[in-house]
């Protein structure tokens, strides 16, 4: 078990965006939920939040997640009322430890 798991207090569910045959030569596109994940959801640092307004990036949060979590950039992070869009991740320098996924919360109209 990864050293980190104690620390993921939070479940996602993870939905990824999947083309799949019609059947008749074309394509159905949809999200759909390709499974769930523990992670803990954390604000950038003011450190980050600096990087990131000098580059214009969208990054409003960092999710850490177990090593072998499922998650990829353009999938989505979904929570009641919130979803967060994975925007890229990330190994640490010790391969095994956590997964860090840099995410942008997406609002959503009421």
């Amino acid at each position: 078990m990864s050293r980190v798991s104690r620390l993921l207090n939070q479940t996602v569910n993870v939905w990824r965006y999947t083309r799949t045959s019609d059947g008749m030569g074309g394509w159905v596109a949809a999200w759909v939920q390709v499974g769930t994940a523990r992670a803990r959801l954390s604000q950038r640092s003011a450190r980050e939040r600096t990087a990131a307004d000098q580059t214009t990036s969208r990054l409003t949060h960092v999710v850490y997640l177990l090593p072998d979590a499922d998650v990829r950039r353009g999938d989505e992070l979904r929570q009641a009322g919130r979803t967060f869009t994975v925007l890229a991740t990330f190994e640490p320098s010790e391969p095994g430890t956590y997964l860090r996924a840099d995410c942008e919360v997406v609002q959503t109209a009421a």
